[in-house]
């Protein structure tokens, strides 16, 4: 039988930031900005709540994300139903890659072992009323 785990997580979609770093005295820190720390914890704690009481997969996965990124409040109301009718494409930060980022680091430890095991992804980004990202991942058993 094939395990299968979907959540949800609304709210904006953020993409995983670049690492900063920061001098301290003779030495450089590097750190991960506060708000993709904040975005992975929240993709951390929906995964453990959608898994229960499951343990971390070990199997090859595949991952399935469907992006929805909220309507600019400055377009017009024409071009706000072009976005809803899917006339016109999301082509604006964050992107759905760095955003697959932050799913795939957020769910380590939680939903499989590592983000290695992840062999296929699916990725749609779309416009929509309200903003969030729906997950699936996968078993691959085949």
């Amino acid at each position: 039988m094939t395990f299968m785990v979907t959540f949800h997580v609304d709210g904006d979609p953020v993409g995983k930031q670049r690492a900063r770093h920061r001098r301290v005295g003779n030495f450089v820190r590097t750190y991960t900005p506060a708000k993709t720390v904040d975005y992975e914890t929240r993709i951390r704690e929906a995964g453990r709540l959608a898994m229960g009481s499951q343990e971390p997969l070990e199997t090859p996965v595949t991952m399935f994300l469907y992006i929805r990124t909220g309507i600019p409040k400055s377009y017009s109301k024409t071009r706000r139903e072009a976005c809803l009718s899917g006339q016109e494409k999301p082509t604006k930060k964050p992107d759905s890659s760095n955003i697959l980022k932050a799913v795939e680091d957020g769910l380590n430890g939680v939903v499989y072992v590592d983000d290695c095991q992840i062999v296929n992804h699916h990725i749609t980004k779309v416009y929509a009323s309200e903003s969030g990202v729906e997950v699936m991942v996968k078993e691959c058993l085949e």
